[in-house]
């Protein structure tokens, strides 16, 4: 049996039975519990079902999902900032880049939490202001009055004195065939050089930016480590997205 076979079977018994267990996936696809974690886990990371200890459920029926914890949010971006929490540890180096969605983020942070954040985004060092373990380390170079971000040559060479363990990157257009783009040139600098210099990307994307290409390349998809839109991680709008090294929230 393929292993996309393995996949319709196992979505299929969960929806008919609410519920699958490692030991009764294995006898009826008739394969080793390895092989089917290997496919929860699979599963799991593309957002189309909850891996719980010994198996998996729905992703609607799991009491942690923030789909259930965050149904009442109407701002798309505060669903996003929700979601992107899960993700931000203590004593962590990050790069954040402009945009509204990264504000979002910083303003739901847990005050006493230690990070050191890299950032061009003038309006999200106020909103840092009073985590007082929060580093803030701002990128120099030339002041873009539209974004109220700092980009240019001398903001990309100082970008490359770091790495960061995660970049949260603000997203203009999101496409699975031409991956992350931006819409203007310096953004687009910024955001590849923190590409280039982070561990880990997460993108953060609403709706509205799925499937489009704007004129500028940052990364491909393949170089994304997590998406976070303001989607529930099962919606088929998201079908094009699922590869196995792009986690789905």
């Amino acid at each position: 049996m393929l292993k996309e076979e393995r996949f319709d079977k196992i979505l299929k018994m969960l929806s008919r039975d609410e519920k699958v267990n490692y030991s009764g996936l294995a006898q009826e696809l008739n394969v080793s519990e390895d092989t089917v974690r290997r496919d929860i886990e699979q599963l799991h990371n593309n957002g189309l079902l909850s891996k719980v200890r010994g198996g998996a459920i729905p992703i609607l029926k799991n009491p942690l999902s923030f789909v259930d914890r965050a149904s009442y949010q109407t701002d798309k971006k505060e669903i996003i900032a929700l979601k992107a929490q899960q993700f931000i540890h203590d004593g962590q180096t990050i790069f954040m880049d402009g945009g509204t969605t990264n504000c979002s983020i910083a303003a739901k942070l847990p005050i006493g939490i230690k990070l050191k954040i890299i950032t061009n985004n003038i309006p999200l060092v106020q909103v840092l202001s009073n985590h007082k373990n929060v580093e803030v380390i701002f990128l120099g170079g030339i002041y873009n009055t539209q974004t109220q971000t700092t980009e240019g040559v001398k903001a990309c060479e100082e970008i490359g004195l770091y790495i960061a363990d995660i970049y949260l990157l603000g997203t203009c257009g999101v496409d699975s065939k031409f991956g992350i783009t931006a819409s203007f040139f310096g953004d687009s600098g910024i955001k590849t050089a923190m590409s280039k210099a982070a561990k880990n990307i997460i993108a953060l994307a609403n709706e509205e930016k799925l499937n489009t290409a704007e004129p500028f390349k940052v990364c491909a998809m393949e170089e994304v480590a997590v998406l976070i839109t303001d989607l529930a991680s099962n919606d088929s709008r998201l079908d094009g997205y699922r590869r196995k090294e792009t986690k789905i929230v």
